[in-house]
């Protein structure tokens, strides 16, 4: 007895067109972070200030702008800090190095950009060096994502200290991107300004008419 398949293998796949997808603007700010806007929504605002009377470390002050790619100033743009704390722990149980938190320092913060200057700012400390998944260790940064119009998804960077020139060499992130170039667009610069310690750090979504060099982007 013999049997005949009735099976036809399919030769021609169904497509379905692309949902239609928004940025996250013209007004990301009034959503985020109502407060800069004048609108008091929340109990609890998420703001600039990360640091209490209290907070272990140096204080600094991280200043910038976000550029487009004519050159002109984002000012509706929304920024997010995530960083360590003085001694090199973040606030996430997911830390595990035995180093001590800081119940004076959240490590968290967002800001958006101001809507005249496009100046935004973070009142901080300088972070310490931490432990990456590799288990080597890297020099002091900060992580920051970005959301502003045009923009589909977060763009995720980060920020080192121009004047950490050891950690910054053996750093196993800064070392990975292939030209010295385009590591000095993560490097914040170090000012004293009326005695605050002041990091300048500009990004830009793309290089710019007057030879600024995009900054360097993460896929996380």
């Amino acid at each position: 007895m013999t049997f005949q398949s009735t099976f036809q293998p399919t030769t021609q796949l169904t497509r379905y067109a692309e949902t239609p997808s928004q940025t996250g603007g013209p007004y990301v700010h009034i959503g985020l972070a109502p407060q800069q806007a004048g609108f008091e929504i929340f109990d609890n605002n998420f703001g600039n200030l990360l640091v209490q009377p209290a907070t272990q470390g140096e204080r600094i002050r991280i200043e910038g702008r976000v550029f487009d790619g004519t050159g002109t100033p984002l000012r509706d743009v929304l920024i997010e800090l995530w960083q360590a704390n003085a001694a090199g722990k973040y606030a996430h149980p997911a830390d595990r190095q035995d180093k001590p938190l800081d119940p004076a320092f959240r490590g968290w913060g967002r800001t958006g950009a101001d809507f005249d200057s496009g100046v935004y700012s973070f009142e901080t400390v300088k972070p310490g060096q931490v432990v990456g998944a590799n288990g080597q260790l890297q020099a002091p940064h900060i992580c920051l994502i970005l959301f502003a119009r045009g923009i589909n998804i977060g763009l995720h960077t980060r920020l080192y200290f121009a004047d950490e020139d050891l950690a910054n060499a053996a750093d196993p992130v800064l070392n990975g991107i292939e030209w010295e170039v385009r590591r000095k667009t993560l490097l914040a610069t170090r000012e004293q300004r009326a005695g605050e310690v002041v990091y300048r750090f500009d990004i830009r979504i793309q290089d710019t008419p007057d030879g600024g060099q995009e900054t360097v982007f993460f896929d996380v």
